[in-house]
């Protein structure tokens, strides 16, 4: 299923009848100075992203730019760009939140719980802004579309020890001054009589953490630039020349050349395809997503009643009222071990990797039985009464992890106006708000903190290569 198939998706408004003056007065007074071209929306200006600098452009600062890619980093980017002033052309090979795209999934998780990741330090005072600027764009937006995109779940993380996960999140959360609770397991239990959770000991929660509308809200993203007056084009599109440390414009299919004084490529998945020095220093791995039916007139597992989830290897959460795809589940319980001195079968042979599963143009996004199967067992383990529940659709797509395992936010190699800005390691989406201003930053010519400049680069080290 396309987006044309989903009735709940945004598109422009003006386009199905409302007059721009309603659009106007609907937007309220942020997207009225956004149209206007001033900067920045008022709303953001009540979540401040550490870092980055609001609102001003650089000297000699790049007056049109054209981003490449309009899903989650590069919609925030075009977004954020006309905020600041500058034209922007958005282009897209399918166009925003297609099912090809790392964002064309239904929901994303949105929380700020990283002690179990290198880049924790940094990733959660981001990750508490992007939380709050989503909040801010639903009710900015949401009017406007006539729809929800935020749903404020809060999130529960369990666990049958203490492990440092849980301690290093905790750390984290008081650094930053996180509302939270930590919770024995039978505070848990006793909360959430739906969850079994025998062995767990110990449950942290983030309460204002919460749930998008991942499809929805990057179209709505685009929109949102298109209406403050970004270009919308759709067609695929190749680097050009790189003449005298500048890159000069890019290459539609058709032979059509556009140029910019600025480029970003925002490709997610595909920055391997465009530029091969990305090849052996990122990886493009698929994730799957499996939406399961909830019993007909029982809402102890559709939202606001239950809270996103996350349990040893799956995450997920209650159904959204919006549109009721369904209760997620991403991860697996592996099957059983054969009973001690049951002979083991033997191991399959090893199946040689499909160069198409490693392109998101031609890869597969088919859910095989043995991921429904392995999520069933996490239902029966934790929702029993989920146990037999049915299936009603699967969502896959490619996610970007780096061997330095955080963003990049860099020149293209041997450019001075040209950046690639992905490999969002299966965390970007939730980033965007906040991501896609400081690439905006960066593209008009502010460096700002130097750590930041640094964590972002591109990698030197690359991935071992297997043998021969």
């Amino acid at each position: 299923m396309d987006a044309s198939d989903t009735p709940e998706v945004p598109t422009p408004i003006d386009e199905h009848g409302l007059p721009r003056r309603d659009f106007l007065r609907m937007a309220g007074a942020g997207a009225g100075l956004l149209l206007a071209g001033c900067a920045p929306p008022p709303a953001f200006s009540a979540a401040p992203a550490p870092g980055i600098e609001r609102g001003r452009r650089g000297a000699g600062s790049s007056s049109h730019v054209l981003v490449i890619r309009a899903g989650a980093w590069g919609g925030w980017t075009a977004y954020h760009l006309r905020a600041r002033g500058v034209r922007v052309t958005l282009v897209d090979a399918y166009g925003p939140g297609n099912s090809r795209s790392t964002s064309g999934d239904e929901t994303r998780g949105i929380r700020s719980s990283y002690g179990d990741r290198a880049t924790g330090e940094l990733w959660t005072p981001w990750a508490r802004t992007a939380i709050a600027r989503w909040q801010l764009f639903e009710q900015e937006w949401g009017p406007v579309f006539r729809t929800r995109f935020w749903h404020q779940t809060g999130d529960v993380i369990m666990r049958a020890t203490r492990e440092p996960f849980i301690t290093r999140t905790i750390e984290l959360w008081t650094k930053n001054n996180v509302a939270h609770e930590v919770l024995s397991g039978d505070e848990a239990r006793k909360r959430w009589p739906v969850i079994k959770a025998d062995d767990i000991t110990v449950a942290i929660t983030e309460p204002d953490a919460g749930v998008v509308r991942c499809r929805a809200a990057t179209q709505a993203v685009a929109s949102a630039a298109q209406k403050t007056g970004a270009e919308l084009v759709i067609g695929r599109v190749r680097p050009g020349p790189i003449v005298n440390g500048q890159m000069d414009g890019v290459i539609l299919e058709n032979g059509t050349v556009l140029r910019a004084d600025a480029y970003v490529f925002a490709c997610g998945p595909w920055l391997r395809k465009l530029f091969p020095y990305m090849e052996n220093r990122m990886r493009v791995p698929i994730g799957h997503a499996l939406y399961f039916g909830v019993p007909v007139g029982d809402t102890r597992f559709t939202f606001p009643n239950l809270p996103s989830f996350n349990f040893p290897g799956v995450t997920g959460w209650p159904m959204l009222p919006v549109d009721s795809r369904g209760f997620r589940v991403r991860g697996a319980i592996a099957p059983p071990a054969p009973p001690a001195g049951a002979p083991r079968p033997p191991a399959p042979p090893a199946t040689p990797v499909d160069p198409a599963q490693q392109d998101p143009d031609l890869s597969s996004r088919w859910t095989n039985q043995d991921r429904v199967d392995g999520a069933r067992r996490f239902l029966e383990a934790r929702f029993p009464l989920l146990a037999n529940a049915p299936l009603l659709e699967t969502r896959a797509c490619h996610y970007e992890s780096s061997v330095n395992q955080n963003f990049i936010v860099d020149h293209v190699p041997g450019t001075s106006n040209a950046w690639i800005a992905g490999v969002g390691q299966a965390e970007g989406f939730k980033f965007g708000p906040v991501v896609g201003e400081y690439v905006a930053q960066r593209v008009v010519g502010i460096e700002g903190d130097p750590a930041l400049v640094k964590a972002f680069a591109l990698p030197t080290q690359e991935y071992e290569r297997p043998p021969g």
